[in-house]
Protein backbone atom coordinates (compact mmCIF):
# COMPACT_ATOMS: atom_id res chain seq x y z
CA UNK A 1 0.00 0.00 0.00
CA UNK A 2 1.09 3.64 -0.75
CA UNK A 3 2.19 4.95 2.44
CA UNK A 4 0.38 8.80 3.23
CA UNK A 5 2.23 11.78 3.16
CA UNK A 6 2.78 13.08 6.13
CA UNK A 7 1.87 16.90 7.84
CA UNK A 8 2.68 18.36 10.93
CA UNK A 9 0.64 20.33 12.44
CA UNK A 10 1.34 22.85 15.26
CA UNK A 11 -1.78 24.53 16.73
CA UNK A 12 -4.45 24.62 19.63
CA UNK A 13 -7.11 22.20 20.83
CA UNK A 14 -10.33 23.49 20.03
CA UNK A 15 -12.59 21.04 22.26
CA UNK A 16 -15.91 21.88 19.71
CA UNK A 17 -14.10 20.38 16.93
CA UNK A 18 -14.40 23.30 14.24
CA UNK A 19 -10.65 24.94 14.25
CA UNK A 20 -7.14 24.29 15.16
CA UNK A 21 -5.79 20.71 15.54
CA UNK A 22 -9.69 19.17 15.04
CA UNK A 23 -9.42 21.73 11.81
CA UNK A 24 -6.52 20.10 10.57
CA UNK A 25 -7.05 16.65 11.08
CA UNK A 26 -10.37 16.66 9.08
CA UNK A 27 -8.96 18.93 6.07
CA UNK A 28 -5.54 16.31 6.09
CA UNK A 29 -7.23 13.59 5.99
CA UNK A 30 -9.85 14.81 3.25
CA UNK A 31 -6.96 15.31 1.31
CA UNK A 32 -5.38 11.66 1.46
CA UNK A 33 -2.82 12.80 4.43
CA UNK A 34 -1.91 11.43 8.10
CA UNK A 35 -1.58 14.98 10.30
CA UNK A 36 0.95 14.58 12.97
CA UNK A 37 -0.53 16.64 15.83
CA UNK A 38 1.68 18.95 18.07
CA UNK A 39 -0.66 20.66 20.56
CA UNK A 40 0.53 24.07 21.54
CA UNK A 41 -2.41 25.41 23.43
CA UNK A 42 -5.65 24.34 25.24
CA UNK A 43 -8.34 26.41 24.65
CA UNK A 44 -11.86 26.55 26.04
CA UNK A 45 -14.16 27.75 23.18
CA UNK A 46 -18.04 26.96 21.52
CA UNK A 47 -18.68 27.39 18.22
CA UNK A 48 -19.11 31.15 19.06
CA UNK A 49 -15.73 32.03 20.67
CA UNK A 50 -12.64 31.38 22.52
CA UNK A 51 -13.44 32.09 26.50
CA UNK A 52 -9.92 31.44 27.58
CA UNK A 53 -6.65 29.54 26.47
CA UNK A 54 -3.42 28.30 28.16
CA UNK A 55 0.17 27.47 25.99
CA UNK A 56 0.93 24.45 26.64
CA UNK A 57 4.88 24.63 28.02
CA UNK A 58 7.41 25.28 25.25
CA UNK A 59 9.22 21.69 26.32
CA UNK A 60 6.37 20.03 25.81
CA UNK A 61 5.84 21.34 21.79
CA UNK A 62 9.39 20.27 21.28
CA UNK A 63 9.43 16.54 22.85
CA UNK A 64 5.82 15.99 20.75
CA UNK A 65 7.33 17.18 17.63
CA UNK A 66 10.66 15.47 17.96
CA UNK A 67 9.32 12.32 18.87
CA UNK A 68 7.40 12.14 15.60
CA UNK A 69 10.38 13.85 13.31
CA UNK A 70 12.28 10.94 14.23
CA UNK A 71 10.02 8.47 13.65
CA UNK A 72 8.41 9.68 10.61
CA UNK A 73 9.50 11.53 7.36
CA UNK A 74 7.32 14.71 7.60
CA UNK A 75 6.54 15.64 4.60
CA UNK A 76 5.36 19.24 4.98
CA UNK A 77 4.90 21.63 8.42
CA UNK A 78 1.93 23.64 9.22
CA UNK A 79 1.27 26.17 12.07
CA UNK A 80 -1.69 27.68 13.39
CA UNK A 81 -2.33 28.82 16.69
CA UNK A 82 0.88 29.18 19.02
CA UNK A 83 -0.05 29.92 22.39
CA UNK A 84 3.32 31.87 23.16
CA UNK A 85 6.56 33.61 22.43
CA UNK A 86 8.61 30.58 23.80
CA UNK A 87 6.16 28.01 21.83
CA UNK A 88 7.58 30.52 18.88
CA UNK A 89 10.97 30.15 19.75
CA UNK A 90 10.63 26.11 20.42
CA UNK A 91 8.68 25.87 17.06
CA UNK A 92 11.67 27.55 15.19
CA UNK A 93 13.65 25.09 16.77
CA UNK A 94 12.41 22.75 15.12
CA UNK A 95 12.33 23.95 11.88
CA UNK A 96 15.96 25.05 12.10
CA UNK A 97 16.38 21.39 12.09
CA UNK A 98 14.28 20.46 8.90
CA UNK A 99 14.94 23.19 6.70
CA UNK A 100 14.31 20.81 3.41
CA UNK A 101 10.49 20.82 4.46
CA UNK A 102 8.03 23.37 3.23
CA UNK A 103 6.50 25.12 5.62
CA UNK A 104 2.27 26.91 5.43
CA UNK A 105 1.91 29.23 8.53
CA UNK A 106 -1.40 31.01 9.48
CA UNK A 107 -0.86 33.43 11.57
CA UNK A 108 -3.67 33.24 13.77
CA UNK A 109 -3.57 36.23 16.08
CA UNK A 110 -7.28 36.58 17.14
CA UNK A 111 -10.06 34.13 17.41
CA UNK A 112 -13.40 34.73 14.51
CA UNK A 113 -15.01 36.66 17.63
CA UNK A 114 -12.37 38.99 18.24
CA UNK A 115 -10.43 37.51 21.12
CA UNK A 116 -6.69 38.29 20.79
CA UNK A 117 -4.80 34.83 20.95
CA UNK A 118 -1.33 36.64 21.57
CA UNK A 119 0.67 39.84 22.23
CA UNK A 120 2.79 42.17 20.91
CA UNK A 121 5.72 39.78 21.85
CA UNK A 122 4.67 36.84 20.11
CA UNK A 123 3.73 38.51 17.14
CA UNK A 124 7.09 40.14 16.88
CA UNK A 125 8.56 36.40 17.61
CA UNK A 126 6.01 35.41 14.37
CA UNK A 127 8.00 38.03 12.17
CA UNK A 128 11.05 37.28 13.08
CA UNK A 129 11.23 33.81 13.99
CA UNK A 130 8.72 32.03 11.45
CA UNK A 131 7.92 34.05 8.52
CA UNK A 132 11.54 33.59 7.25
CA UNK A 133 11.51 30.03 7.03
CA UNK A 134 7.68 30.27 5.72
CA UNK A 135 7.09 28.44 2.21
CA UNK A 136 3.49 30.07 2.01
CA UNK A 137 1.76 32.74 4.55
CA UNK A 138 -1.70 32.77 4.67
CA UNK A 139 -2.78 35.98 6.75
CA UNK A 140 -6.21 36.99 6.34
CA UNK A 141 -6.48 41.08 5.47
CA UNK A 142 -6.39 41.84 9.47
CA UNK A 143 -3.20 39.45 9.94
CA UNK A 144 -1.61 40.82 7.27
CA UNK A 145 -1.59 44.58 8.20
CA UNK A 146 -0.69 43.76 12.03
CA UNK A 147 2.42 41.70 10.59
CA UNK A 148 3.21 44.67 8.46
CA UNK A 149 1.76 48.27 9.99
CA UNK A 150 4.19 49.98 8.61
CA UNK A 151 2.60 48.93 4.90
CA UNK A 152 -0.53 51.55 3.98
CA UNK A 153 -1.82 49.29 1.49
CA UNK A 154 -2.83 45.42 1.28
CA UNK A 155 -0.40 45.09 -1.60
CA UNK A 156 2.43 46.99 0.77
CA UNK A 157 1.49 44.07 3.29
CA UNK A 158 1.99 41.68 1.03
CA UNK A 159 5.34 42.98 -0.27
CA UNK A 160 6.91 43.51 2.97
CA UNK A 161 5.98 40.40 4.63
CA UNK A 162 8.04 38.63 0.98
CA UNK A 163 10.99 41.55 1.94
CA UNK A 164 11.12 39.55 5.46
CA UNK A 165 11.84 36.04 3.91
CA UNK A 166 8.28 34.60 2.99
CA UNK A 167 8.22 33.18 -0.18
CA UNK A 168 4.96 33.06 -1.09
CA UNK A 169 1.55 35.19 0.62
CA UNK A 170 -2.05 34.79 0.29
CA UNK A 171 -3.86 37.80 1.93
CA UNK A 172 -7.29 36.55 2.17
CA UNK A 173 -10.22 38.80 1.88
CA UNK A 174 -12.99 37.38 3.89
CA UNK A 175 -12.64 40.42 6.54
CA UNK A 176 -13.34 43.38 3.31
CA UNK A 177 -16.35 44.90 3.04
CA UNK A 178 -16.32 43.86 -0.06
CA UNK A 179 -19.11 42.11 -2.64
CA UNK A 180 -17.12 39.65 -3.42
CA UNK A 181 -14.52 37.84 -1.40
CA UNK A 182 -10.81 38.64 -3.10
CA UNK A 183 -7.48 37.30 -2.33
CA UNK A 184 -4.47 37.73 -3.65
CA UNK A 185 -0.86 35.69 -4.18
CA UNK A 186 2.05 37.49 -4.07
CA UNK A 187 5.94 35.79 -5.07
CA UNK A 188 9.06 37.41 -5.85
CA UNK A 189 8.02 40.48 -5.06
CA UNK A 190 4.96 40.94 -7.16
CA UNK A 191 1.41 40.00 -7.52
CA UNK A 192 1.10 36.78 -9.28
CA UNK A 193 -2.73 36.62 -9.05
CA UNK A 194 -5.97 37.16 -7.96
CA UNK A 195 -8.65 35.35 -7.12
CA UNK A 196 -12.02 36.30 -7.08
CA UNK A 197 -14.82 34.00 -4.78
CA UNK A 198 -18.74 34.49 -4.02
CA UNK A 199 -18.83 35.69 -0.60
CA UNK A 200 -20.81 32.82 1.37
CA UNK A 201 -23.66 34.44 3.44
CA UNK A 202 -22.57 33.08 6.85
CA UNK A 203 -19.54 33.31 9.68
CA UNK A 204 -17.12 30.48 9.64
CA UNK A 205 -15.33 28.56 12.23
CA UNK A 206 -12.11 27.33 11.02
CA UNK A 207 -11.74 28.40 7.35
CA UNK A 208 -8.31 30.10 8.15
CA UNK A 209 -7.06 26.85 9.68
CA UNK A 210 -8.99 24.63 6.48
CA UNK A 211 -6.94 26.54 4.34
CA UNK A 212 -3.44 26.45 5.53
CA UNK A 213 -3.82 22.62 6.44
CA UNK A 214 -4.90 21.84 2.55
CA UNK A 215 -2.10 24.35 1.15
CA UNK A 216 0.04 21.42 3.42
CA UNK A 217 -1.88 18.57 2.25
CA UNK A 218 -1.42 19.75 -1.52
CA UNK A 219 2.71 20.31 -1.06
CA UNK A 220 2.79 17.23 1.20
CA UNK A 221 1.75 15.52 -1.81
CA UNK A 222 4.46 17.10 -4.20
CA UNK A 223 2.31 20.37 -5.58
CA UNK A 224 4.22 23.26 -5.80
CA UNK A 225 3.22 26.22 -3.89
CA UNK A 226 1.16 28.02 -6.34
CA UNK A 227 -1.06 25.03 -7.69
CA UNK A 228 -1.27 23.71 -3.70
CA UNK A 229 -3.11 27.30 -3.33
CA UNK A 230 -5.31 27.20 -6.21
CA UNK A 231 -6.31 23.50 -4.92
CA UNK A 232 -6.88 24.48 -1.21
CA UNK A 233 -9.11 27.91 -2.27
CA UNK A 234 -11.05 26.04 -4.31
CA UNK A 235 -11.46 22.84 -1.51
CA UNK A 236 -12.04 25.25 1.04
CA UNK A 237 -14.97 27.14 -0.46
CA UNK A 238 -16.63 24.24 -1.25
CA UNK A 239 -16.07 23.04 2.48
CA UNK A 240 -17.62 26.91 3.10
CA UNK A 241 -20.28 26.13 1.06
CA UNK A 242 -21.49 23.45 2.29
CA UNK A 243 -20.92 24.04 5.96
CA UNK A 244 -23.24 23.40 8.73
CA UNK A 245 -24.08 25.09 12.12
CA UNK A 246 -24.00 22.46 15.07
CA UNK A 247 -24.41 24.88 17.95
CA UNK A 248 -25.38 28.56 18.48
CA UNK A 249 -22.78 30.29 16.76
CA UNK A 250 -20.61 30.10 13.55
CA UNK A 251 -20.95 28.06 10.80
CA UNK A 252 -18.52 24.85 10.31
CA UNK A 253 -17.00 23.76 7.31
CA UNK A 254 -18.13 20.68 5.73
CA UNK A 255 -14.51 19.13 4.97
CA UNK A 256 -15.92 15.92 3.47
CA UNK A 257 -18.53 17.57 1.15
CA UNK A 258 -17.12 15.22 -1.37
CA UNK A 259 -17.89 12.25 0.30
CA UNK A 260 -21.54 13.24 0.01
CA UNK A 261 -21.57 14.69 -3.60
CA UNK A 262 -20.36 10.92 -4.58
CA UNK A 263 -23.24 9.41 -2.65
CA UNK A 264 -25.74 11.54 -4.21
CA UNK A 265 -24.36 10.05 -7.73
Amino acid sequence: MKKLPIVMTFSGHDPCGGAGIQADIETLASQGCLAATVITALTVQDSRDVIEFEAVDASHVITQARAVLEDMPVAAFKIGMIGSVENAQAIHSILHDYPHIPLVLDPVLASGGGIRLGDQQLLESIKVLLVPRTSVLTPNSVEARLLAPEADTLDACAYALLDRGAEYVLVTGTHENTPHVINALYHAHRLLESFTWDRLPHSYHGSGCTLAACTAGMMAHGLEPFHAVHEAQEFTWNALKNGFRPGMGQYFPDRFFWSKQDDQV
